[in-house]
């Protein structure tokens, strides 16, 4: 393949979209061809833009961000959706976490600075104390903190931190009371902190370049006022497309350790049992065709959750010393999913989603049940961290347009209470949920969530804005956000669809929208838009689609497969050639969830869902918002870039086509870094929403 290099004219060549005014930079094509299986040749105009050192590129990519970023003003300005939103956000609760002997707080203290992570000794402490503030650890970046685990003995606390958005964080260690040890470690992504005794295991990866594959994981224990080079190996393979879990036991007795072979489809599993005199790590259970989730230890046996009786959830409690012989402590339900089990010291506390409604379960260890808390359609439930021998857990509840709630959960009485009233500037009762089905075949149906304010007239003129998410078995749960209440209170119908890929209905339904079954997450999609306009709820006219990561995938691919169903479109951080996806960062990891192109048949279903290779020329698509942000080393900007200069290149495009590509940002935006700009962005997206569907 020949390597060629792009040249950007801008002072005189520009397309030009004519219908709204807009005169978009001129990305040259650069065409280079590739051929599959002897039989498919595909040409990309814009592999050159692969390359983010190159300075056209970023020049384009300025260009891009001016342009939109005037349209998106004078939008916003017009629907007053920042001022609003910003009035929306004006919102005030308590969201404490136990960990250990404390309770820890991760907020602003001033509105405007990056988060820091607060530390008290009760829920009664007037004043948390700062424990870690992001805003000194760096001058120039921008910090977020990713997570942060107590060892047992609630003497310290290690947390990770990411710089500008990456995927990649460091990890440093602090002592409860504010002192400061000099731990810190890098390289580290997609890992958990698992203390033992006086050190913890992580998981780091080599770091080869910014958007190289990620492979090699190989898991360590580092042991407390030593150097990296220092940490201990505890688990590697010669295959570098192998990934790891892992977890220590509350009482500290087993450590637990996965391994998932993604192109085999099996999994293993170790532990160390640390009453042993000799303890090393030995073999659990080998080449399992399902995924195990251990959870904790009790009385020397180890409970988790397993997915091999059915496709939503059991718990089980499973014997180091006889693996094999497991015994069932609760069944799985047919109609309810299991998200969450915290083994105490007499009781399991499970949280289940039936439907899109939670509950809550307690139970004892023969599966008896001794209490349940049922929520309303619509909302969510998360939280419930603690120890064995808590007598109190915390929970919070929300919505899309009810803020959380934090209640504490007394395991001796069962019963909830409040631990600080939230307050919103709105009636927060004035929004109608609505919970339904809509039929893709005689026994697929798609479970909608339907929100919408009060006393509206449902005559099909509706704005209405459809979401979903739709792949990795991940459960989309309903969580507040004022840009939606906003939406609503311009008339708006927010509707979110549980597509196929999704794991709102279980693994079976999960597996059912991925690898070679992905194009159903998109006709669900579809057929949700058809359901709405065919309801009255909505019309081509007035229907808007959005999601993010996964999410952005599916609208590009119903946007570009049914452009005849939608007036504007709003991918977030999404992939779009799924052709090129796993030459990239992550996109090796994704092969079950996508597809490869080393493998013909699979080739063929990206090719054909591909959004990026299947945009005509002939035809004027839905307007776009493109968002992106220059540090995801998730699902790196490119498909954004090539996206968007393919789409803008046609002249049968007159509808707009935005990019606005997020600075100092990563795969979940620029709202952990600071508040008035979580905002700007939440405004930016529902600013131009608004202003295409009237």
């Amino acid at each position: 393949m020949k390597k060629l290099f792009p040249v950007l004219i801008f002072a005189i060549y520009f397309n030009i979209c004519s219908a709204q005014n807009l005169i978009y930079p001129l990305a040259n094509k650069i065409p280079v061809t590739d051929e599959f299986y002897n039989k498919y040749k595909v040409t990309d105009n814009y592999r050159w833009m692969e390359d983010p050192e190159n300075p056209d590129l970023k020049k384009w990519v300025n260009d891009e961000n001016a342009i939109s970023q005037k349209f998106i003003t004078k939008a916003s300005n017009k629907n007053d959706a920042m001022q609003f939103i910003t009035q929306l956000s004006n919102v005030f609760y308590h969201d404490p976490v136990k960990k250990g002997s404390y309770y820890f707080t991760y907020a602003y203290y001033d509105g405007l600075s990056v988060p820091a992570l607060y530390v008290q000794n009760s829920l009664n402490d007037d004043e948390p104390r700062i424990i870690v503030d992001p805003n000194f650890i760096s001058r120039k970046d921008k910090i977020t903190i990713r997570d942060y685990e107590v060892s047992h003995n609630s003497k310290y606390l290690a947390y990770e931190f990411s710089r500008n958005g990456s995927d990649w964080v460091e990890i440093k260690v602090s002592g409860i009371e504010g002192s400061e040890f000099k731990d810190h470690l890098t390289n580290v992504k997609f890992s958990n902190i698992s203390w033992h005794g006086d050190g913890f295991f992580y998981s780091a990866y080599p770091r080869l370049n910014d958007l190289g594959r990620t492979e090699g994981q190989t898991v360590f224990y580092h042991k407390l006022g030593t150097s990296q080079n220092e940490d201990v190996v505890v688990f590697k393979r010669d295959n570098p497309s192998l990934q790891f879990n892992f977890l220590t036991t509350n009482d500290e007795r087993y450590f637990i350790l996965g391994e998932h072979n993604q192109a085999t489809g099996t999994y293993n599993y170790f532990y160390i049992d640390y009453q042993e005199p000799e303890p090393s790590l030995k073999p659990l259970l080998i080449n399992l065709k399902y995924n195990i989730d251990f959870i904790d230890s009790h009385d020397g046996k180890l409970i988790a959750v397993s997915l091999h009786s059915a496709d939503k959830g059991s718990i089980v409690e499973i014997d180091p010393k006889d693996p094999l012989k497991w015994r069932l402590i609760a069944a799985p339900y047919s109609e309810a999913l299991l998200l969450k089990v915290v083994p105490l010291k007499d009781k399991i506390i499970a949280l289940y989603k039936s439907k899109i409604s939670p509950v809550i379960e307690v139970i004892d260890y023969n599966g008896k049940q001794l209490n349940s808390i049922a929520f309303p359609e619509g909302t969510s439930v998360s939280g419930l961290n603690g120890s064995p021998d808590d007598k109190e857990l915390l929970y919070s509840y929300q919505s899309y347009t009810t803020p959380p709630v934090v209640y504490t959960f007394n395991t001796e009485t069962y019963e909830s209470k409040i631990t600080r009233q939230s307050s919103v500037s709105y009636d927060y009762k004035s929004f109608v949920y609505k919970e339904l089905e809509y039929s893709i075949t005689d026994s697929v149906k798609v479970p909608m969530l339907i929100v919408y304010k009060k006393g509206i007239k449902l005559d099909g003129s509706n704005p209405t804005l459809l979401e979903a998410y739709g792949g990795f078995g991940a459960v989309s749960e309903p969580h507040f956000d004022p840009g939606i209440v906003y939406f609503l209170r311009q008339g708006g119908v927010y509707a979110y669809a549980f597509i196929r890929g999704g794991g709102e209905l279980g693994s079976k339904w999960a597996h059912a929208g991925e690898g070679a079954y992905k194009q159903n997450s998109f006709s669900d999609f579809i057929a949700g838009a058809q359901y709405l306009i065919k309801q009255g709820y909505t019309s081509p006219a007035k229907l808007a689609i959005s999601g993010g990561s996964n999410g952005g995938l599916v609208v590009a691919a119903a946007a570009i497969q049914r452009p005849d169903l939608f007036k504007a479109v709003v991918p977030v951080v999404a992939p779009f050639d799924m052709l090129r996806f796993e030459n990239f960062t992550v996109g090796s990891f994704h092969t079950d969830e996508y597809g490869t192109v080393k493998d013909s048949t699979s080739f063929t279903r990206l090719y054909n869902y591909s959004p990026y290779n299947n945009i005509k020329e002939d035809v004027n698509y839905p307007a776009m918002l493109i968002i992106t942000s220059e540090n995801d080393d998730r699902v790196p900007p490119l498909h954004s870039f090539k996206f968007t200069a393919k789409m803008q290149s046609r002249p049968a495009q007159t509808n707009p086509i935005l990019l606005m590509v997020n600075k100092q940002a990563g795969h979940y935006g620029i709202g952990d870094n600071n508040f008035l700009n979580e905002l700007r962005e939440k405004a930016n997206l529902y600013a131009f929403v608004v202003e295409m569907l009237k």
